[in-house]
């Protein structure tokens, strides 16, 4: 087996948030090491953080251009970008970087609007090179068991998915207060036309689809923004129609107050139906019409292979968030060693375009007024 997979970052500064997950999840298995970063626009943050992660002085660059070119070039340079930054540089890292001849794994969403995310997913097409997304959730055993119940039928044909996202730490006004994380959410300029839709929304649209197994054809949305002064929306509510006939729910929220993560999804079908809360990450339910319920738990040898695989301890030892992160980077080294043009279950630039379409959809048909709408035959 070969070495490592090189690893470069771009963002992750002190005082980020998901910048240091990505470094724990990518190292976590041996298949991936960090070896070059721009981790911050600050000279003397930049050459901290390398530090504090073992990179060398010299391959902690000023700036992200001339840090692929460079490691491009180097015999022993990044084989991969991560791209942990601030929505607005999203695209230009990623399409310099698979140019460039690199892999790229980049924190949701794809990039600013629609109209990035449908050029980059031409420049992922002619680079030849994977690009995969983190929506660190269905890296969790029990989400994919979720999936492979779904796609076997277990529950018959799905006619209804319930999912939520609630939040509260934006319940007040942070941004203007100097908070890091909450002030880029809360610029357009930074963050696109989306807020909580396009931070968290997005994740609870992405699992909706993954575990359901069935595409969003249609939304009805209304998008708002409850804390006064806020220019980007902190709560929506979505109707859903997928196709198939099944019907749905999306409620995504970052102004409930003394909601943690609650992120929680449910899906019914013909025989029965299944639910999946993330702070109950370990355990899966099955409710059945006819029979008694069932309480599945990870670790457990009946779960199906994509469960087990992605569970790195026995039932009983809870493996997290950093664990869950970790099972997409560990998909996406194997991809690339296996020299696949896909990473399996990673998503990818696919759900990248579909997550934006939902994002500018459900916001502009929300501030027309417009009821029902279709989502975008292009992102289908």
């Amino acid at each position: 087996m070969r070495g490592p997979i090189r690893l470069a970052m771009v963002g992750g500064g002190p005082g980020s948030f998901i910048g240091p997950v990505h470094r724990m999840a990518a190292e976590l298995d041996g298949r991936i090491r960090l070896v070059a970063g721009t981790f911050s626009r600050d000279a003397a943050k930049n050459a901290s953080q390398a530090q504090a992660w073992g990179v060398a002085a010299d391959r902690a660059y000023g700036d992200y251009h001339a840090m692929i070119a460079t490691e491009a070039a180097r015999p022993d340079g990044a084989e991969m970008v991560a791209v942990v930054t601030p929505n607005h540089l999203h695209f230009d890292v990623a399409a310099t970087a698979l140019k460039a001849g690199l892999h790229v794994m980049s924190d949701k969403p794809a990039t600013l609007d629609l109209a990035e995310a449908r050029a980059l997913a031409d420049i992922v097409g002619a680079s030849g090179k994977l690009y995969g997304l983190t929506h660190t959730y269905t890296g969790y055993p029990m989400v994919r068991e979720a999936r492979e119940i779904v796609r076997r039928g277990d529950l018959g044909a799905v006619r209804k998915i319930v999912v939520e996202y609630s939040q509260g730490w934006l319940s007040r006004p942070i941004e203007r207060g100097g908070d890091k994380q909450a002030g880029w959410r809360a610029d357009p300029a930074q963050s696109g036309v989306g807020g909580c839709i396009g931070d968290i929304g997005v994740h609870a649209f992405n699992l909706a689809e993954f575990i359901g197994g069935v595409r969003v054809e249609r939304l009805c949305a209304d998008v708002s923004t409850v804390v006064e002064g806020r220019v980007l929306d902190d709560d929506c509510n979505v109707l859903l129609r997928f196709a198939g006939g099944a019907r749905g729910v999306l409620v995504a929220s970052q102004i409930s107050a003394g909601a943690r993560n609650g992120l929680r999804i449910a899906v019914y079908g013909e025989k029965g139906g299944l639910s999946w809360s993330h702070e109950r990450h370990t355990e899966l339910t099955v409710d059945w019409l006819d029979k008694p319920s069932q309480t599945l738990h990870a670790g457990s040898p009946y779960l199906g292979a994509a469960a087990q695989v992605a569970s790195r301890l026995p039932t009983g030892h809870p493996e997290g968030f950093i664990e869950a992160f970790a099972n997409l980077y560990r998909d996406f080294a194997h991809a690339i060693s296996a020299g696949r043009a896909e990473a399996g279950l990673v998503p990818d630039i696919g759900e990248g375009v579909r997550g934006m379409a939902f994002v500018e959809t459900a916001v502009a048909a929300s501030r027309r007024g417009d009821g029902w709408v279709d989502l975008p035959r292009s992102a289908t």
